[in-house]
């Protein structure tokens, strides 16, 4: 059986590089912590229980694309800039966010009825 250290310190973050050509380069995205993950959906749900799906590609951009460390690049904050890059570009990271996190367009879907 696993331990509460065994949990609490195993490495269970994974990364993936995307290429973004559109930017110039490439960047790295990794699987949201459930922290992460509760506040990128959190964020889809209005304050009245509607739906929030305004820059839904910069908040999941914004909520996966790391630095060499594993350190989050973008802040709340960026989300608003962020959205106003190509739609192609954010698109391909999104996509491939949305992939390595598990997370179906039903999902989304889901979300937005709720």
């Amino acid at each position: 059986m696993l331990t509460k250290d065994d949990i609490l310190n195993a490495d269970d973050q994974q990364t993936e590089i995307v290429n973004v050509p559109e930017w110039g380069g490439e960047v790295a995205i990794a699987i949201m912590s459930g922290f992460a993950r509760d506040r990128f959906e959190g964020s889809i749900v209005g304050a009245n229980g509607g739906t929030n799906m305004v820059n839904i590609r910069a908040k999941l951009v914004a909520a996966s694309v790391v630095d060499d460390k594993g350190n989050l690049m973008f802040s709340d904050s960026d989300i608003t800039r962020l959205g106003k890059k190509s739609s192609i570009a954010l698109d391909r990271v999104f996509s491939a966010s949305q992939a390595l996190n598990k997370i179906t367009d039903s999902e989304v879907d889901e979300l937005a009825k709720n």
